[in-house]
């Protein structure tokens, strides 16, 4: 998965769709990624104690990573992630203009 934490994107399906985020978590493993904001849920949740009350929290959920498209670092429009040799380096390069993606960790 090439899309990492920090990453600007833009959402390309479902009801956020052209949105645009970062990147708060990806899961290489299940090729899933939270975007800060978009795709939020409502949860219930029940009163524990005195400091937890209960009541209504939206939270971010994960979305297919294959639902996003990374923004260009030169023109802001999506593009593909591709990957270069800088010396003994490796790194991410926008298939558009490519120009280097800066890392955001």
């Amino acid at each position: 998965m090439k899309i990492r934490k920090g990453d600007r994107v833009r959402i390309l399906t479902g009801k956020d769709r052209g949105a645009e985020g970062t990147v708060s978590a990806a899961f290489p493993a299940t090729g899933k990624v939270i975007v800060e904001g978009y795709n939020v849920a409502r949860r219930h949740t029940k009163a524990r104690s005195a400091e937890d009350p209960g009541g209504i929290i939206d939270k971010d959920m994960p979305m297919d990573a294959s639902n996003v498209a990374v923004l260009s670092p030169k023109d802001g429009k999506p593009t593909r992630i591709g990957y270069a040799m800088d010396g003994d380096e490796k790194i991410r390069v926008c298939k558009r203009t490519g120009e280097k993606i800066p890392e955001a960790d």
